[in-house]
């Protein structure tokens, strides 16, 4: 009878990479993220994108914060990563002096989560992979793109994608991985991460599909 070859486990990095790739491609491909692209889109549109980030953003870094010391989470919580006060300060450019309360059902699903994920650790470490890692990678493509669209933007529109402590980022997401590999999951927590990237990466493409929509996006103010 032959004798039964195991396969080998795939890095835990890896696995969040493969596994999520259809609902990553799908969130890259909205029509949102194609007019940042190509230099269409309007400015409060952009500015109800920021809105919406930030509802996720607040929550994600207080439940970050509140399970640092949970081993899974201390492994990737870093302050320099935080988007909170960057998000407040493009605000600030887009968005002046206007409410920052927002209608969204989109981010209000994306927040409530984040919040669900507190009750299991590990799951928050796949929302922080979703969110910084693209913010490093794909976020510098955007901030390109927007500069070519407003010329003059200073660093305070585009301070969502400026990370001064993180000089080398390509360095940074090596190590990243590294920790995330190192991490002592069984199989059903690795499988239960994998999938939590999944439901981030929908979550994210749901946002964006509202931003885009046709119907108006402008935050409603409270007055």
């Amino acid at each position: 009878m032959p004798q039964r070859v195991c396969e080998p486990v795939p890095p835990l990095s890896a696995a969040m990479r493969e596994g999520s790739r259809p609902e990553h491609e799908e969130a890259e491909g909205t029509g949102f993220v194609a007019d940042l692209l190509a230099g269409r889109a309007h400015p409060d549109r952009y500015a109800a994108y920021l809105l919406r980030l930030r509802v996720v953003y607040a929550a994600l870094e207080r439940a970050v914060r509140d399970h640092r010391g949970h081993p899974a989470v201390a492994a990737v919580h870093d302050e320099s990563l935080c988007r909170v006060d960057a998000l407040d300060a493009d605000l600030d450019h887009w968005w002046p002096g206007r409410d920052r309360a927002v209608s969204s059902p989109a981010a209000d699903r994306y927040r409530a989560r984040i919040e669900e994920a507190r009750t299991t650790p590990p799951l928050l470490v796949a929302h922080h992979y979703t969110r910084y890692l693209g913010d490093l990678s794909g976020g510098r493509m955007l901030a390109q793109a927007l500069r070519r669209t407003w010329p003059g933007l200073d660093r305070r529109g585009l301070a969502f994608y400026e990370f001064d402590a993180i000089p080398k980022p390509v360095a940074y997401k090596r190590a990243y991985r590294d920790r995330l590999d190192a991490l002592d999951l069984d199989e059903a927590a690795r499988a239960g991460v994998v999938e939590e990237v999944r439901r981030a990466f929908r979550l994210n493409r749901d946002l964006l599909d509202e931003v885009g929509a046709p119907a108006p996006v402008t935050p409603r103010c409270r007055g």
